[in-house]
């Protein structure tokens, strides 16, 4: 039995990782040495990053790739990817080449508008609290002034408050719904600072106010806090060509492939089992491209799968069709990303992800991301209606089963090079592999 440790984040790095090594590991000593392997041997970066977060003791190392030959809107872009799962680099590269030459991807911004909310518990009289958030909500911005000043110099701010009565679907419940710009910033500190104040300034006026008997100044401030569903932060991406140009397989007319991948969106739409998987892929390149450029891929999914469930039930995030002979595919998404502030200007590799997208503006990187979570889509779909997902899945992960088996690099040509005209499986590789080896 482990005894709970006290003060354990007031211990040197040293101290916890001596501590977690002996108390909850097998080998101590290899412990210590795998965890410091992975320090950053410059101690600048390694004091930047043990800083990032609490209780720290190594670094966390995920690929970093490349899927080149976007061309969004004219202009061609490299877009950096951190993942670990095989085949996404490639899939989303496969798809870039085959857009780059039927015109490349068109992607739009339709709104950047972010949402925050004051929670709060009130039982009085509803048209009351309606006269007071009338006349107290000029002061709601005026005290949120010292706050909002240099984002509205900026061109953002605090775009709107409202008053919700959500009493129908919870007993004394409302809310202050508002809205912000907050342009290339995500916004986050931004608006939970903004929330926090408004909620002061709303309980500190009810508190004084005329139109409130004595019961009903009882206004309970239960939280206040930015929300992660942006359904009005969204961003449009698509693809388009002539149908006898969507040629994905040389066993399949062009026609039936347009046909079959807007059936596989059809089956999305309505088959919840499949839409979450069909989405997960799209999220396969958004994560990747969110986390290469420093944004919380956490939020964004959460938000992504919030919108797709927004009709009533949850399906497919793109979209396919024929129209007079033209096969379109595309995507609608909320995305609420920034190019400044937070990582962005910390990691030294989140700076070299955004330089090598050319320093885009929160838009900008709106754009690249949703067309990665498009291509992404594409290639998947592509796949599973011709030759199935396995086949370049399987492929890519060939390394990964071979660095299990241990592998030399001599062993590892030959076994690559074999399975070039094989079909990949666990227990092929592993039985090229032992026959290699005399087993």
């Amino acid at each position: 039995m482990i005894d709970p440790i006290l003060g354990f984040s007031k211990l040197s790095k040293q101290e916890k990782i001596d501590w977690v090594a002996e108390q909850y590991t097998q080998n101590p000593a290899q412990t210590k040495k795998l965890l410091k392997r992975y320090w950053n041997i410059e101690s600048k970066v390694q004091k930047l990053h043990d800083e990032f977060i609490e209780n720290t003791i190594t670094n966390y190392y995920l690929p970093l790739g490349i899927a080149p030959n976007y061309l969004i809107n004219g202009k061609l872009y490299a877009i950096p990817m951190a993942i670990e799962e095989s085949s996404v680099v490639a899939a989303a590269s496969k798809a870039a080449k085959f857009w780059f030459d039927r015109g490349g991807f068109k992607a739009e911004v339709i709104g950047t508008e972010k949402i925050g909310q004051v929670h709060f518990m009130y039982d009085g009289d509803p048209d009351h609290l309606e006269n007071f958030f009338r006349e107290v909500k000029p002061k709601l911005f005026e005290d949120a002034k010292p706050l909002t000043t240099n984002m509205e110099k900026r061109g953002g701010g605090v775009t709107q408050i409202e008053l919700r009565n959500k009493t129908s679907q919870l007993e004394g419940y409302y809310q202050l719904h508002c809205t912000f710009e907050t342009l290339d910033a995500m916004g986050a500190n931004f608006i939970n600072s903004c929330l926090e104040q408004f909620a002061d300034t709303f309980k500190r006026e009810a508190q004084e106010h005329i139109l409130f008997t004595k019961k009903e100044k009882q206004i309970e401030v239960v939280m206040s806090i930015l929300s992660n569903y942006v359904p009005n932060c969204l961003v449009r991406a698509e693809v388009s060509c002539p149908i006898e140009e969507l040629k994905l397989n040389e066993q399949i007319t062009p026609e039936e492939c347009a046909k079959k991948m807007i059936r596989a969106i059809h089956i999305a739409d309505v088959e919840p089992h499949r839409a979450v998987t069909h989405n997960k892929g799209i999220m396969n390149g958004i994560d990747a491209v969110v986390l290469a450029t420093g944004n919380d891929f956490r939020a964004v999914e959460a938000g992504v799968h919030a919108f797709a469930a927004k009709d009533g039930h949850y399906k497919s995030l793109t979209h396919a069709s024929i129209d007079n002979g033209v096969f379109k595919f595309w995507i609608e998404i909320p995305l609420a990303l920034g190019t400044v502030g937070g990582l962005t200007t910390l990691h030294p590799l989140v700076g070299l992800a955004l330089e090598i997208l050319h320093k885009p503006t929160a838009e900008e990187l709106m754009k690249i991301v949703a067309v990665a979570g498009l291509a992404q889509n594409f290639a998947a779909v592509s796949s599973l209606v011709t030759t199935g997902i396995q086949e370049g899945h399987m492929k890519m992960h060939l390394l990964n089963i071979l660095n299990q088996l241990g592998a030399t690099d001599q062993e590892k040509t030959v076994i690559v090079d074999h399975f070039k005209s094989h079909t990949v499986t666990h227990s092929a590789v592993v039985a090229i592999f032992n026959k290699l080896r005399g087993k």
